[in-house]
C-alpha cells in the first residue's frame, strides 16, 4: 500500500510548539497510511529535520514570504506545484500568513486547504497597533497581519485552531473550526521520581527548588518578567534555582541581564535539549509568564509530569487539565508571582496520566483521528 502524502507547511522545524506538537502526530499516525512532507521557509536545517527524514519524509524549502510584495514568493510556490502535482492535502500551519500558500494551492485545484491557528494575541485593530508598539518594524507586521487575517477564509476548505481562543482570535468569533487537541505521549512525561533524583543530582540542585521554563527566547516568552520573578522571590529564600531549556534570539540579553541582577549563578541556561521528557522531572515548579500563546503543549507536558504550574493569565484555560496549573497577571508587576511560589510550600509532584488521557490530550486516539480525516478527504 502506497501512503496518502500530506504537505504540512511551516516557517522551520525548529523546536517550537507548533512543530513539536506535529511531530507527536508524525511519530504516532501509520506512516504505512498516511506520510508527512514538510514545506518550509528557511534555506538552513532545522532541529527536526533529521527525524523527518529518518521517517520517510521529505522537506521542501521556499523563499521566505515578504508579506509587503509576495511576487517572488507566488512564483517559486508555483513551480513547486508545478512539479509537485500529487498533493490532495495542505496543511498550513503558519496562523495569518496561512493565507499566502494557501491561495496558490486553491490555484492550483488542490481539494483539501487546511489553515491551523496556533496563537492567540491581542486583538488586532490598526489604532492599537500604531498607539502601542513603538518598533516600526513590529507595528508593520501587525498591521500586515490584520489585513492577511481578514483574508485567510477565502483559501481554506477547513479551518483548524490548537484551542477555541486561537481558533476565535484567527477565525473570527463567529466562526466554526475544528480544534486539533496539542496532544502529548502522556506516558513519557509522566512523574519518575528515579528520574528526578538523577537530574538533580547531575545538576547539582538536589536540595533547591528548582523552578523552569521551555521555550524560546523571544519576546512572546516574556523570559525578561521571569528573571524579574526569581530576582525578588530570590529576597524572601535563596534556595530557587532557575532551569531555562531553548534557545533563541534574546537568549545573550537575558543572560546579561541576569548577570547585572546577580543572579546568573541561580540560573542553568541549558540551551535545545532532545530529553524534554527526563529534563522537566528536575523541576518542581513551572513558571510560564508568557505575553500570549495558542494552546502551549509545553503546559501539557508539564503537568502530565505532575509540576505545579504558574501560568500568565494571558493563555487560554482550556490548557487546565489538573489542580496543579493557577494563572497570574503579568499587569501588576512580579508581587502576585512571588507570593504564590512561597505560598506552595512543599512540594509535592502528582501522578496526572490519567487526566491527560480523560481531557484528550494523549497522542494515541488524537493521532488516530487525525489520521482517519485525512484518509477520508484524499478520497474525495
Amino acid at each position: 500500500m502506497t501512503p496518502i502524502r500530506v504537505l504540512q507547511v511551516f516557517t522551520t522545524m525548529g523546536r517550537g510548539g507548533a512543530e513539536s506538537m506535529i511531530m507527536n502526530y508524525y511519530r504516532n499516525i501509520d506512516r504505512t497510511k498516511v506520510q508527512f512532507d514538510f514545506l518550509v521557509h528557511r534555506q538552513e536545517r532545522a532541529a527536526f529535520d533529521d527525524e523527518i527524514e529518518q521517517m520517510g519524509g521529505v522537506i521542501y524549502r521556499m523563499p521566505a514570504i515578504n508579506p509587503i510584495n509576495p511576487k517572488k514568493y507566488y512564483k517559486a510556490l508555483r513551480a513547486f506545484f508545478n512539479t509537485h502535482n500529487t498533493y490532495k492535502i495542505v496543511h498550513s500551519h503558519l496562523n495569518t500568513f496561512s493565507t499566502f500558500p494557501l491561495k496558490i494551492a486553491e490555484e492550483y485545484k488542490i481539494p483539501t486547504r487546511i489553515a491551523h491557528a496556533h496563537i492567540a494575541m491581542d486583538p488586532i485593530t490598526l489604532k492599537h497597533t500604531l498607539k502601542s508598539i513603538p518598533n516600526t518594524i513590529e507595528a508593520l507586521k501587525k498591521v500586515v497581519k490584520l489585513y492577511v487575517k481578514r483574508t485567510i477564509h477565502k483559501h481554506t476548505t477547513h479551518s483548524f485552531a490548537c484551542g477555541k481562543k486561537a481558533g476565535t482570535w484567527l477565525y473570527g468569533k463567529n466562526a466554526q473550526f475544528h480544534i486539533m487537541n496539542n496532544a502529548i505521549s502522556a506516558g513519557n512525561f509522566a512523574y519518575d521520581i528515579d528520574k528526578e533524583s538523577e537530574f538533580k543530582k547531575n545538576f547539582n540542585i538536589q536540595d533547591k527548588i528548582v523552578l523552569g521554563h521551555i521555550g524560546r527566547f523571544t519576546h512572546q516568552k516574556n523570559h525578561t518578567f521571569l528573571i524579574d520573578i526569581l530576582a525578588d522571590v530570590l529576597v524572601s529564600n535563596k534556595n530557587y534555582v532557575l532551569v531555562l531549556i531553548g534557545d533563541g534570539p534574546l537568549m545573550q540579553n537575558i543572560i546579561e541581564k541576569a548577570k547585572k541582577l546577580h543572579i546568573f549563578d541561580q540560573i542553568l541556561f541549558l540551551g535545545l535539549k532532545t530529553n524534554i521528557s527526563e529534563l522537566i522531572q528536575m523541576i518542581d515548579v513551572f513558571v510560564f509568564p508568557s505575553l500570549y500563546e495558542g494552546l502551549p503543549v509545553t503546559l501539557v507536558e508539564a503537568q502530565a509530569a505532575g509540576l505545579k504550574i504558574l501560568a500568565s493569565n494571558n493563555i487560554t484555560e482550556e490548557v487546565k487539565l489538573t489542580k496543579d496549573i493557577q494563572f497570574l497577571p503579568i499587569t501588576e508587576g512580579t508581587t502576585p508571582w512571588v507570593n504564590a511560589l512561597l505560598k506552595l510550600g512543599k512540594i509535592t509532584k502528582n501522578k496526572n496520566f490519567d487526566k491527560i488521557v480523560a481531557g484528550n490530550y494523549d497522542i494515541i486516539n488524537n493521532s488516530n483521528e487525525i489520521q482517519d480525516f485525512y484518509l477520508t478527504q484524499n478520497k474525495l
